[in-house]
Protein backbone atom coordinates (compact mmCIF):
# COMPACT_ATOMS: atom_id res chain seq x y z
CA UNK A 1 0.00 0.00 0.00
CA UNK A 2 0.73 3.80 -0.16
CA UNK A 3 1.12 5.74 2.95
CA UNK A 4 3.24 8.82 4.27
CA UNK A 5 6.42 7.38 6.23
CA UNK A 6 9.13 9.91 8.50
CA UNK A 7 12.65 10.23 7.36
CA UNK A 8 13.78 13.41 9.45
CA UNK A 9 12.85 16.74 10.07
CA UNK A 10 10.88 18.22 7.00
CA UNK A 11 11.29 14.86 5.02
CA UNK A 12 8.50 13.06 4.84
CA UNK A 13 7.70 10.78 1.67
CA UNK A 14 4.63 8.86 0.42
CA UNK A 15 6.00 5.55 -0.62
CA UNK A 16 4.98 1.43 -0.87
CA UNK A 17 4.95 -0.51 2.44
CA UNK A 18 3.90 -3.50 3.28
CA UNK A 19 -0.17 -4.17 4.18
CA UNK A 20 -1.20 -4.36 7.48
CA UNK A 21 -2.69 -7.44 9.25
CA UNK A 22 -4.95 -8.20 11.70
CA UNK A 23 -2.96 -9.40 14.54
CA UNK A 24 -5.45 -9.59 17.35
CA UNK A 25 -8.86 -11.07 17.68
CA UNK A 26 -10.08 -7.69 18.29
CA UNK A 27 -8.72 -5.63 15.63
CA UNK A 28 -10.33 -4.25 12.17
CA UNK A 29 -8.53 -3.62 9.24
CA UNK A 30 -9.89 -0.50 8.03
CA UNK A 31 -9.46 1.39 4.24
CA UNK A 32 -8.83 4.51 4.40
CA UNK A 33 -11.24 7.14 2.91
CA UNK A 34 -10.18 10.50 4.62
CA UNK A 35 -7.64 11.46 6.28
CA UNK A 36 -6.01 15.12 7.91
CA UNK A 37 -2.78 16.61 8.73
CA UNK A 38 -3.29 18.07 12.42
CA UNK A 39 -1.33 21.06 14.32
CA UNK A 40 0.51 18.13 16.11
CA UNK A 41 1.69 16.22 12.92
CA UNK A 42 3.94 19.44 12.62
CA UNK A 43 5.78 18.70 15.79
CA UNK A 44 6.78 16.03 14.50
CA UNK A 45 7.82 16.58 10.83
CA UNK A 46 9.94 19.80 12.54
CA UNK A 47 12.04 16.92 14.27
CA UNK A 48 10.76 18.04 17.71
CA UNK A 49 8.96 14.73 19.24
CA UNK A 50 11.89 11.99 20.18
CA UNK A 51 11.70 8.39 19.44
CA UNK A 52 10.27 8.93 15.82
CA UNK A 53 12.08 6.62 13.56
CA UNK A 54 13.09 6.19 9.64
CA UNK A 55 9.91 4.67 7.86
CA UNK A 56 7.28 5.38 10.52
CA UNK A 57 3.81 6.06 9.21
CA UNK A 58 2.12 9.26 10.65
CA UNK A 59 -1.09 10.30 11.01
CA UNK A 60 -3.62 10.29 14.04
CA UNK A 61 -6.77 11.87 11.96
CA UNK A 62 -8.52 9.32 9.65
CA UNK A 63 -11.56 7.30 8.78
CA UNK A 64 -12.78 4.96 6.49
CA UNK A 65 -14.76 1.56 6.17
CA UNK A 66 -14.23 -1.54 7.79
CA UNK A 67 -12.58 -4.24 5.32
CA UNK A 68 -12.33 -7.08 7.58
CA UNK A 69 -12.90 -7.52 11.36
CA UNK A 70 -11.25 -9.77 14.15
CA UNK A 71 -13.88 -12.53 15.55
CA UNK A 72 -14.23 -10.95 18.75
CA UNK A 73 -15.06 -7.53 17.23
CA UNK A 74 -18.58 -6.86 18.47
CA UNK A 75 -18.70 -2.78 17.84
CA UNK A 76 -18.71 -2.68 14.15
CA UNK A 77 -18.39 -4.92 10.84
CA UNK A 78 -17.23 -5.39 7.56
CA UNK A 79 -18.10 -2.85 5.63
CA UNK A 80 -19.46 0.03 8.09
CA UNK A 81 -18.39 3.91 8.42
CA UNK A 82 -16.29 4.70 10.99
CA UNK A 83 -14.47 7.16 12.42
CA UNK A 84 -11.30 6.61 14.42
CA UNK A 85 -10.16 8.11 17.48
CA UNK A 86 -6.44 9.14 18.02
CA UNK A 87 -5.58 7.42 21.50
CA UNK A 88 -5.95 3.45 21.52
CA UNK A 89 -7.55 2.96 24.76
CA UNK A 90 -8.50 -0.93 26.10
CA UNK A 91 -12.23 0.33 27.93
CA UNK A 92 -11.31 -2.01 31.03
CA UNK A 93 -8.35 -0.95 32.85
CA UNK A 94 -8.66 1.67 35.60
CA UNK A 95 -8.38 5.02 34.14
CA UNK A 96 -10.55 3.59 30.97
CA UNK A 97 -13.44 2.82 33.64
CA UNK A 98 -13.32 6.34 34.26
CA UNK A 99 -13.35 7.31 31.03
CA UNK A 100 -10.22 8.97 31.12
CA UNK A 101 -9.09 7.65 27.90
CA UNK A 102 -6.10 9.02 26.96
CA UNK A 103 -4.67 7.71 30.36
CA UNK A 104 -5.26 3.93 29.60
CA UNK A 105 -2.32 2.08 31.29
CA UNK A 106 -2.35 -1.16 28.88
CA UNK A 107 -1.95 -0.46 25.34
CA UNK A 108 1.37 1.72 25.63
CA UNK A 109 4.02 -0.76 26.53
CA UNK A 110 7.13 1.06 25.85
CA UNK A 111 7.57 4.75 27.02
CA UNK A 112 8.15 3.83 30.93
CA UNK A 113 11.13 1.77 29.68
CA UNK A 114 12.10 4.31 27.58
CA UNK A 115 12.21 6.88 30.34
CA UNK A 116 13.33 4.55 32.70
CA UNK A 117 10.26 5.38 35.12
CA UNK A 118 8.85 2.05 35.47
CA UNK A 119 6.60 2.90 38.71
CA UNK A 120 4.52 5.17 36.07
CA UNK A 121 2.44 3.60 33.85
CA UNK A 122 2.67 4.99 30.41
CA UNK A 123 -0.38 7.50 29.01
CA UNK A 124 -1.97 5.72 26.45
CA UNK A 125 -0.87 4.68 22.41
CA UNK A 126 -1.56 6.74 19.83
CA UNK A 127 -2.00 6.49 16.19
CA UNK A 128 0.86 7.65 13.82
CA UNK A 129 2.76 9.48 16.87
CA UNK A 130 6.61 8.18 17.74
CA UNK A 131 7.52 5.08 19.72
CA UNK A 132 6.78 7.53 22.96
CA UNK A 133 3.33 6.52 22.60
CA UNK A 134 3.19 2.99 21.53
CA UNK A 135 5.06 3.41 18.11
CA UNK A 136 1.57 2.43 16.51
CA UNK A 137 1.61 2.91 12.48
CA UNK A 138 -0.85 6.11 11.71
CA UNK A 139 -3.86 6.56 9.37
CA UNK A 140 -2.07 8.40 6.20
CA UNK A 141 -2.01 5.41 4.38
CA UNK A 142 -4.35 3.69 2.64
CA UNK A 143 -4.94 1.17 5.04
CA UNK A 144 -4.47 0.69 8.76
CA UNK A 145 -4.93 -1.78 11.35
CA UNK A 146 -7.18 -0.45 14.44
CA UNK A 147 -6.07 -2.34 17.70
CA UNK A 148 -8.79 -2.22 20.32
CA UNK A 149 -11.68 -1.95 17.72
CA UNK A 150 -14.78 -2.53 20.88
CA UNK A 151 -13.52 0.54 22.07
CA UNK A 152 -12.44 2.94 19.77
CA UNK A 153 -14.25 2.81 16.18
CA UNK A 154 -17.53 5.10 15.85
CA UNK A 155 -19.89 4.06 13.63
CA UNK A 156 -21.43 7.21 11.35
CA UNK A 157 -24.78 7.53 9.25
CA UNK A 158 -24.74 7.69 5.85
CA UNK A 159 -26.47 10.68 5.58
CA UNK A 160 -22.96 12.09 6.91
CA UNK A 161 -20.75 12.75 4.19
CA UNK A 162 -16.68 12.10 5.63
CA UNK A 163 -15.74 15.91 5.75
CA UNK A 164 -18.39 16.51 7.87
CA UNK A 165 -17.41 13.71 10.52
CA UNK A 166 -13.05 13.25 10.11
CA UNK A 167 -12.83 15.63 12.78
CA UNK A 168 -14.56 13.44 15.96
CA UNK A 169 -10.72 11.38 15.35
CA UNK A 170 -9.03 14.52 17.12
CA UNK A 171 -9.87 18.50 16.69
CA UNK A 172 -13.55 18.31 17.56
CA UNK A 173 -13.11 16.69 20.55
CA UNK A 174 -9.96 18.32 21.97
CA UNK A 175 -11.05 21.72 21.49
CA UNK A 176 -14.54 20.38 22.73
CA UNK A 177 -12.97 18.82 26.24
CA UNK A 178 -10.72 22.57 26.28
CA UNK A 179 -13.87 24.63 26.11
CA UNK A 180 -15.84 21.90 29.26
CA UNK A 181 -12.73 21.91 30.93
CA UNK A 182 -12.79 25.88 30.76
CA UNK A 183 -16.73 25.61 32.27
CA UNK A 184 -18.02 27.81 29.04
CA UNK A 185 -21.60 28.58 29.13
CA UNK A 186 -24.29 30.98 28.37
CA UNK A 187 -23.05 34.62 29.16
CA UNK A 188 -19.49 33.52 29.29
CA UNK A 189 -16.31 35.41 28.42
CA UNK A 190 -13.28 33.71 26.87
CA UNK A 191 -10.08 34.24 25.26
CA UNK A 192 -8.57 31.78 22.97
CA UNK A 193 -4.70 32.08 22.06
CA UNK A 194 -3.86 30.17 19.08
CA UNK A 195 -6.29 30.07 15.53
CA UNK A 196 -5.06 26.45 14.53
CA UNK A 197 -7.66 23.98 13.86
CA UNK A 198 -7.53 23.02 17.50
CA UNK A 199 -8.29 26.63 18.77
CA UNK A 200 -11.10 27.15 15.57
CA UNK A 201 -12.40 23.83 17.39
CA UNK A 202 -12.61 25.73 20.40
CA UNK A 203 -14.92 28.83 19.26
CA UNK A 204 -17.20 26.91 17.39
CA UNK A 205 -17.35 25.43 20.82
CA UNK A 206 -17.49 28.15 22.78
CA UNK A 207 -20.11 29.63 20.32
CA UNK A 208 -22.22 26.54 20.53
CA UNK A 209 -22.21 26.87 24.59
CA UNK A 210 -23.38 30.36 24.29
CA UNK A 211 -20.26 32.26 25.39
CA UNK A 212 -20.83 35.94 25.37
CA UNK A 213 -17.90 37.03 24.01
CA UNK A 214 -14.38 35.13 22.54
CA UNK A 215 -11.53 36.78 22.10
CA UNK A 216 -8.93 35.12 19.46
CA UNK A 217 -4.52 35.81 19.93
CA UNK A 218 -3.06 35.05 16.98
CA UNK A 219 -0.74 36.64 14.39
CA UNK A 220 -1.82 35.06 10.88
CA UNK A 221 -4.35 37.64 9.98
CA UNK A 222 -5.82 35.01 7.66
CA UNK A 223 -6.44 32.78 10.28
CA UNK A 224 -8.19 35.82 12.75
CA UNK A 225 -10.36 36.86 10.06
CA UNK A 226 -11.91 33.17 9.39
CA UNK A 227 -12.68 32.77 13.29
CA UNK A 228 -14.03 36.51 13.06
CA UNK A 229 -16.55 35.48 10.24
CA UNK A 230 -16.97 31.77 11.64
CA UNK A 231 -17.28 31.85 14.92
CA UNK A 232 -17.46 36.00 15.68
CA UNK A 233 -14.56 36.08 17.06
CA UNK A 234 -12.65 39.36 18.92
CA UNK A 235 -9.71 38.93 16.97
CA UNK A 236 -6.09 40.13 18.40
CA UNK A 237 -3.19 40.07 16.37
CA UNK A 238 0.22 39.49 18.62
CA UNK A 239 2.23 40.88 15.71
CA UNK A 240 0.60 44.11 16.17
CA UNK A 241 -0.23 43.97 20.05
CA UNK A 242 2.58 43.45 22.19
CA UNK A 243 0.20 42.37 25.26
CA UNK A 244 -2.84 41.03 24.35
CA UNK A 245 -3.19 39.77 27.77
CA UNK A 246 -3.14 43.48 28.86
CA UNK A 247 -5.62 44.36 25.76
CA UNK A 248 -8.07 41.50 27.08
CA UNK A 249 -8.01 42.57 30.61
CA UNK A 250 -8.99 46.26 29.60
CA UNK A 251 -11.63 45.35 27.67
CA UNK A 252 -13.25 43.02 30.29
CA UNK A 253 -13.49 45.91 33.01
CA UNK A 254 -9.78 45.21 33.99
CA UNK A 255 -11.29 41.96 35.52
CA UNK A 256 -9.95 39.59 33.15
CA UNK A 257 -12.16 36.24 31.18
CA UNK A 258 -13.95 33.90 32.97
CA UNK A 259 -11.88 31.45 31.16
CA UNK A 260 -8.58 30.82 28.83
CA UNK A 261 -7.92 28.26 26.09
CA UNK A 262 -4.31 27.67 25.76
CA UNK A 263 -4.25 25.97 21.92
CA UNK A 264 -0.96 26.91 21.10
CA UNK A 265 1.78 24.07 22.62
CA UNK A 266 5.46 23.87 23.36
CA UNK A 267 6.50 25.46 20.06
CA UNK A 268 5.25 29.16 20.91
CA UNK A 269 7.80 31.91 20.11
CA UNK A 270 8.93 33.24 23.42
CA UNK A 271 11.90 35.07 24.95
CA UNK A 272 15.54 35.19 23.70
CA UNK A 273 15.99 33.10 27.39
CA UNK A 274 13.96 30.95 26.66
CA UNK A 275 14.88 30.15 23.11
CA UNK A 276 18.79 29.59 24.54
CA UNK A 277 17.34 27.40 27.27
CA UNK A 278 15.36 25.25 24.40
CA UNK A 279 18.51 24.57 21.77
CA UNK A 280 20.75 23.67 24.84
CA UNK A 281 18.10 21.11 26.24
CA UNK A 282 17.44 22.87 29.46
CA UNK A 283 14.17 24.11 28.78
CA UNK A 284 11.49 21.64 26.89
CA UNK A 285 8.79 24.22 25.97
CA UNK A 286 7.75 28.15 25.42
CA UNK A 287 6.01 29.49 28.56
CA UNK A 288 5.25 32.54 26.58
CA UNK A 289 1.60 31.78 25.77
CA UNK A 290 0.84 30.23 29.54
CA UNK A 291 2.04 33.24 31.09
CA UNK A 292 -0.31 35.02 28.52
CA UNK A 293 -3.37 33.24 30.14
CA UNK A 294 -2.34 33.28 33.40
CA UNK A 295 -2.58 36.92 33.04
CA UNK A 296 -5.92 37.55 31.16
CA UNK A 297 -7.98 35.30 33.43
CA UNK A 298 -10.11 36.77 35.92
CA UNK A 299 -9.30 36.02 39.59
CA UNK A 300 -10.63 32.38 40.22
CA UNK A 301 -10.82 31.04 36.44
CA UNK A 302 -9.75 28.76 34.67
CA UNK A 303 -6.46 27.51 32.30
CA UNK A 304 -7.65 25.06 30.07
CA UNK A 305 -4.11 23.84 27.93
CA UNK A 306 -4.96 21.98 24.90
CA UNK A 307 -1.52 22.95 23.14
CA UNK A 308 1.02 20.06 23.73
CA UNK A 309 3.77 20.46 26.05
CA UNK A 310 6.85 18.70 26.88
CA UNK A 311 9.41 19.03 29.66
CA UNK A 312 10.29 21.83 31.86
CA UNK A 313 9.02 25.43 31.03
CA UNK A 314 10.99 28.89 32.30
CA UNK A 315 8.90 31.57 33.97
CA UNK A 316 5.73 29.71 34.68
CA UNK A 317 4.87 32.85 37.31
CA UNK A 318 3.39 30.26 39.47
CA UNK A 319 3.14 33.22 42.51
CA UNK A 320 0.72 35.39 39.75
CA UNK A 321 -1.11 31.66 39.23
CA UNK A 322 -1.69 31.16 43.22
CA UNK A 323 -2.52 34.83 43.83
CA UNK A 324 -5.69 34.67 41.53
CA UNK A 325 -6.72 31.35 42.78
CA UNK A 326 -6.59 29.84 39.08
CA UNK A 327 -7.70 26.53 38.28
CA UNK A 328 -5.49 24.51 35.41
CA UNK A 329 -6.85 21.94 33.54
CA UNK A 330 -5.03 19.98 30.65
CA UNK A 331 -4.20 16.82 28.96
CA UNK A 332 -4.38 14.90 26.37
CA UNK A 333 -8.17 14.48 25.09
CA UNK A 334 -10.49 11.42 25.72
CA UNK A 335 -11.76 11.58 22.42
CA UNK A 336 -14.21 8.40 22.93
CA UNK A 337 -15.87 9.56 25.71
CA UNK A 338 -16.94 12.92 22.97
CA UNK A 339 -17.39 11.61 20.02
CA UNK A 340 -20.85 10.33 20.52
CA UNK A 341 -22.28 13.53 22.05
CA UNK A 342 -20.21 15.62 19.18
CA UNK A 343 -21.59 13.07 16.13
CA UNK A 344 -25.43 14.61 17.66
CA UNK A 345 -24.20 18.04 17.40
CA UNK A 346 -23.36 17.43 13.76
CA UNK A 347 -26.41 15.66 13.04
CA UNK A 348 -28.48 18.49 14.35
CA UNK A 349 -26.65 21.15 12.42
CA UNK A 350 -25.29 22.47 15.69
CA UNK A 351 -21.85 22.44 14.43
CA UNK A 352 -20.48 21.92 11.02
CA UNK A 353 -16.09 21.46 11.39
CA UNK A 354 -15.50 21.16 7.43
CA UNK A 355 -15.65 24.62 6.91
CA UNK A 356 -12.58 25.34 8.70
CA UNK A 357 -10.49 23.07 5.49
CA UNK A 358 -9.18 24.62 3.01
CA UNK A 359 -7.32 22.21 1.22
CA UNK A 360 -8.34 19.01 -0.05
CA UNK A 361 -5.36 16.89 -1.58
CA UNK A 362 -4.44 13.00 -3.02
CA UNK A 363 -2.48 11.10 -0.28
CA UNK A 364 0.16 10.93 -2.82
CA UNK A 365 0.73 14.59 -2.30
CA UNK A 366 1.10 14.88 1.12
CA UNK A 367 4.31 15.86 1.39
CA UNK A 368 3.47 18.74 -0.74
CA UNK A 369 0.36 19.47 2.10
CA UNK A 370 2.91 19.29 5.05
CA UNK A 371 4.93 21.80 3.42
CA UNK A 372 1.91 23.72 2.78
CA UNK A 373 0.34 23.64 6.17
CA UNK A 374 3.61 23.95 8.04
CA UNK A 375 4.51 27.35 5.69
CA UNK A 376 1.16 28.76 5.71
CA UNK A 377 0.80 28.70 2.20
CA UNK A 378 -2.05 29.59 0.33
CA UNK A 379 -4.11 30.71 3.41
CA UNK A 380 -3.64 27.00 4.49
CA UNK A 381 -5.92 26.35 7.32
CA UNK A 382 -6.67 22.24 7.38
CA UNK A 383 -5.25 20.10 4.86
CA UNK A 384 -7.66 16.71 4.09
CA UNK A 385 -6.69 13.82 2.05
CA UNK A 386 -7.88 11.29 0.21
CA UNK A 387 -5.99 8.17 -1.10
Amino acid sequence: MQALTYHGARDVRVESVPDPVILEPDDILLRVTATAICGSDLHLYRGKIPMVHDGDILGHEFMGVVEEAGPAVTRCRKGDRVVIPFTISCGECFFCQLQQFACCETTNDGRGAILNRKELTPPAALFGYSHLYGGVPGGQAEFVRVPKANVGPLVVPGSLGDEQVLFLSDILPTGYQAVINAEVGEGSTVAIFGAGPVGLMAAACCRMLGAERIFMVDHHPYRLDFAAKAYGVIPINFDECDDPAGLIVEQTGYRGVDACIEAVGFEAKGSTTETVLTAVKLEGSSGKALRQCIAATRRGGIVSVAGVYAGFIHGFLFGDAFDKGLTFRMGQTHVQRFMPELLGFIEDGRLAPEIIISHRMKLADAAQGYEMFEEKQDDCRKVVLTP
